[in-house]
């Protein structure tokens, strides 16, 4: 029987591990903190994690540094317009047999490894995009009628430019939703940029060793699931992702003026399961109100389908769901 005690020992190794995962990284990453535990934290919760900013702020550095704190297996996607599916997934290929016979045998493609850095993912084509729509939603890539397991624990690290840069598609809703969390990288502060060129332009270049492996990984994740979360602040949850949708009751007026689309249940169960961890992190048993707004930016912002007006001005997604979390305050709020 699993006593207060287990608990309590279990929640603080938990920290302690995220603790010297999160040291491991800053290393080498200087500063982005909220990006580092955005990124930690999904990966901890099981989703994969969108990354955006303008080139040059060390997207594709902080992927590669995680994959180096972790033992897992890495592999590194560079997303261009003419990539094909296949050089993602995968293919068939015809080879000779000893007895002069062909046979089909299938190549994997960079997808089957644990984390999957799909750089500059917005630079491919919609067909390629969607190449990874099965593997991130289900764990598995389909070849010629052939299903093939990924391995687990499975993570895409995607990295994109801002739509308005030149030679970006945009990416399917699809398959932004499968993204558990959307970062917005910014740009370093001065004393950061001090810091940062001291660890680029000397002679002495740091690193990360690795901290753990995909087996604790799981571990902690099972253990984000255990903790409980009041019936209140799970219908505040809710109210919070129902009130982006324009045609429900409980929609604010930024959202009935600008929005097209809300959140699915996928951008539900990402506040829960971030909330959950980021109790756990601030050394408590439970989920709060504080916990869920906290986390509802990252895990809605990509999740909001803007109508015409809001794209033509220039509304930011985030205004949107500050405009919810201002006006949605209470879970009597809920309407049944």
């Amino acid at each position: 029987m699993t006593t207060p005690d287990d608990v309590k020992a279990r929640l603080d190794s938990f920290r302690a591990d995220f603790g010297r995962l999160r040291a491991e990284i800053g290393k080498v990453i200087v500063g982005q903190d909220d990006i580092v535990e955005g990124t930690l934290a999904a990966l901890i919760a099981g989703g994969h994690v969108l990354l955006e900013g303008v080139p040059g702020l060390g997207k594709t550095l902080l992927v590669r540094t995680i994959s180096d704190a972790l033992h897992l297996s890495f592999a590194r996607i560079q997303f261009t317009p003419d990539l094909m599916p296949a050089d993602v997934v995968g293919t068939n290929v015809v080879l000779d047999k000893g007895d002069g016979g062909r046979r089909f045998e299938f190549q994997k493609g960079p997808v089957f490894a644990n984390i999957v850095l799909a750089d500059e993912i917005n630079r491919a084509t919609p067909k390629t995009q969607s190449a990874l729509l099965e593997a991130m939603q289900e764990h598995h890539v389909t070849v010629g009628g052939t299903t093939y397991p990924l391995p687990e624990p499975f993570f895409v690290l995607a990295t994109q430019n801002p739509l308005e840069m030149e030679g970006t598609y945009p990416l399917p809703e699809a398959q932004l939703d499968r993204f558990f969390f959307k970062l917005l990288v910014k740009f370093p502060k001065f004393s950061e940029m001090e810091t940062i060129l001291d660890r680029t332009t000397e002679a002495h270049k740091p690193t990360a060793s690795p901290v753990f492996d995909g087996v604790r990984i799981q571990e902690l994740a099972q253990l984000v699931r255990q903790i409980p979360v009041a019936p209140e602040v799970r219908r505040y949850a809710i109210a919070v992702v129902m009130a982006t949708h324009p045609e429900e009751e409980l929609a604010t007026p930024i959202t009935r003026q600008y929005v097209r689309y809300g959140s699915s249940p996928r951008g539900a169960q990402a506040i829960i399961l971030a909330a959950k961890l980021t109790a756990i992190l601030d050394g408590r048993y439970h989920v709060s109100r504080d916990d869920v707004r906290k986390v509802a930016p990252m895990a809605l912002r990509h999740r909001l389908i803007l109508n015409f007006e809001g794209q033509a001005d220039g509304v930011p997604a985030d205004a949107v769901v500050k405009g919810v979390l201002d006006n949605v305050k209470e879970p009597a709020a809920v309407v049944s």
